[in-house]
C-alpha cells in the first residue's frame, strides 16, 4: 500500500474545487479544468418501473446493460453487469457519473463473479435532472428504487466515493440487511463536518460557486450549485448521522486527502476517518499511499483488493 502517484490538482484547487462538493473531483470543471480521468433518507414516493436496454448504454462499462426506472417521476440510468450470488454496488462522488468506474467494473466482475451496479445520480450521465437544492434524502431514495427493482435485496457490497459517503451513511442506516459490507473510498464521514469545519468549507468553496453560476447547464457546475443551496443544513445533519454497526465497513483514506495544500484540513480529513473506525465495530482503516483524493484512479489496484476482500468476507 505504498506506492505513489503524482498529484493531478495544484493547492488552490484542492481547497476551493474540492471543498464544498464533498471534495470531489467533479466541481474542478467550475475553473475550466479538463479532468484527465473521469468516467454527486427517504423511502420512495412512487412504484417504479424500470426498462431495459439490449445493447450496453454509450459510456457504460463493457457488458453492462442499461435499466432506466423511474422514481417519484424522474428516470434514473442504472448500468448492470450480471454475475452470480453477491450484487457490488458502486456510487461516484459529487459531479461524477457512472463512468467514473468504468475500468473497474469488468476487473471486479471477473474477480468476484458478482452483478456489478453502477448508476447516475440526478442530474447526471444519463439520469434526468431534478431542479432544486441537493436532498441526500432523495439520493438514497433514487438508489433504493433501483436497487429494488433491479431485485437486489441482499449480499451487496457498496463502494462509496467522496460525496457518495453521505449518501452510503444513511442508506446503511435504513437498509442494514441489504448491506454485507461497504468500502468508503476517502468518503465524506460524519466526524469532519463540525460547525467550525463547514464555515470553513463553504469560505474555500465560495469563488468556485460563483464561476459555476455562469455556466448553470454544465452538469458537474449544476451539481456544485444545489449542492451549495443545501450545504450547511445538510452537513449540519450529517454530522450527527451514525454508521450502524451491524454493517462492516472499510474506510480507505488518501494520503494526501482533498486538502493537499493544507495541513490543517488534512488532518483534519485523516482525524474523521479514524474517529469513524474507532467509534464502531467491525471497521478497518487503510491508508492509499501517495494517493490524491482520486483514489480510484490512484490507487485502483487498492480498491480492487480492498472491494474484493469485503466481497470474499461473505462467504
Amino acid at each position: 500500500m505504498s506506492r505513489t502517484t503524482p498529484s493531478r490538482r495544484s493547492v488552490n484547487r484542492a481547497l476551493s474545487a474540492l471543498a464544498l462538493l464533498a471534495l470531489t473531483a467533479g466541481a474542478a470543471t467550475a475553473c475550466g479544468e479538463s479532468k484527465a480521468d473521469s468516467g454527486s433518507t427517504g423511502k420512495h414516493a412512487a412504484s417504479p418501473a424500470a426498462t431495459s436496454s439490449a445493447s450496453p448504454a454509450i459510456g457504460a462499462a463493457a457488458g453492462a446493460k442499461l435499466h432506466m426506472i423511474d422514481n417519484g417521476g424522474h428516470r434514473l440510468a442504472f448500468h448492470v453487469t450480471r454475475g452470480n450470488g453477491s450484487t457490488i454496488v458502486l456510487d461516484s462522488g459529487g459531479g461524477e457519473d457512472s463512468s467514473y468506474w468504468n475500468d473497474l467494473v469488468p476487473k471486479l466482475h471477473a474477480s468476484t463473479g458478482a452483478t456489478v451496479v453502477t448508476y447516475d445520480r440526478a442530474g447526471l450521465g444519463k439520469s434526468d435532472v431534478v431542479p432544486g437544492p441537493w436532498k441526500v434524502e432523495s439520493a438514497v431514495s433514487d438508489l433504493e428504487s433501483g436497487l429494488q427493482e433491479l431485485g437486489v435485496t441482499k449480499n451487496v457490497t457498496l463502494v462509496s466515493h467522496s460525496q457518495a459517503g453521505e449518501i452510503a451513511t444513511y442508506f446503511a442506516k435504513e437498509n442494514e440487511k441489504m448491506l454485507s459490507g461497504a468500502v468508503l473510498v476517502d468518503a465524506n464521514l460524519p466526524p469532519l463536518f463540525t460547525d467550525e469545519q463547514i464555515t470553513r468549507l463553504v469560505a474555500f468553496s465560495r469563488p468556485q460557486v460563483d464561476a459555476a453560476k455562469k455556466d448553470p447547464d454544465n452538469p458537474q457546475n449544476r451539481q456544485l450549485i444545489s449542492t451549495a443551496e443545501s450545504f450547511v443544513a445538510t452537513s449540519k445533519a450529517f454530522h450527527k448521522a451514525t454508521w450502524p454497526n451491524s454493517v462492516p465497513a472499510t474506510v480507505i483514506v488518501s494520503e494526501k486527502t482533498p486538502f493537499d495544500g493544507s495541513p490543517e484540513d488534512a488532518q483534519r480529513w485523516r482525524d474523521a476517518a479514524a474517529t469513524f473506525v474507532h467509534d464502531g465495530p467491525q471497521r478497518t482503516l487503510v491508508t492509499a499511499k501517495g494517493s490524491s483524493h482520486d483514489v480510484p484512479k490512484d490507487r485502483p489496484d487498492l480498491v480492487l483488493k480492498e472491494i474484493e476482500s469485503a466481497v470474499a468476507a461473505q462467504h
